[in-house]
């Protein structure tokens, strides 16, 4: 999807944090990149029919953008989850920012298969560690670090 992808995805997870429309200042911040880069790739996803963009209010994602933003997403939380658990990144969320939109289905899919995911045994209290995939929602499971956030 090219670089637009980084710009859906910030736009996606800080939609389900505020109340959109989400603001050009925010995106640019959580990107590190200036609001004029950010107008301009939300006038690009706009013309892609993927935002609407409301200028100095900031955008919405359309039903397409929506969904393909979800898709972005579940890769997204995937290649976190691999950059966290296999190799131990301390910047794993905007490592997995960058990446996402090149990392295509079936690999997202073969990453998830090799992730380490602890679980509670309920008869002795420790953590066995197991392989799986992430939950229907797209999210990993959670450890205690990352409830806290």
């Amino acid at each position: 999807m090219g670089s637009g992808a980084q710009y859906l995805l910030a736009v996606y997870i800080l939609g389900h944090r505020a109340e959109p429309p989400v603001g050009t200042n925010l995106v640019a911040e959580t990107l590190d990149r200036s609001p004029a880069a950010v107008t301009e790739a939300f006038q690009r996803l706009e013309t892609e029919g993927l935002v609407t963009y409301e200028p100095y209010a900031g955008v919405r994602l359309t039903d397409a953008g929506r969904e393909r933003a979800a898709d972005l997403h579940e890769t997204y939380v995937t290649v976190s989850w691999f950059f966290r658990s296999v190799l131990d990144l301390d910047d794993y969320e905007a490592e997995a920012m960058e990446v996402a939109g090149l990392v295509s289905p079936d690999v997202a899919a073969r990453l998830a298969a090799t992730l380490p995911v602890e679980t509670e045994s309920s008869d002795t209290g420790e953590a066995p560690t197991t392989l799986a995939e992430p939950t229907a929602t797209g999210d990993a499971p959670q450890d205690a670090e990352d409830a806290d956030r």
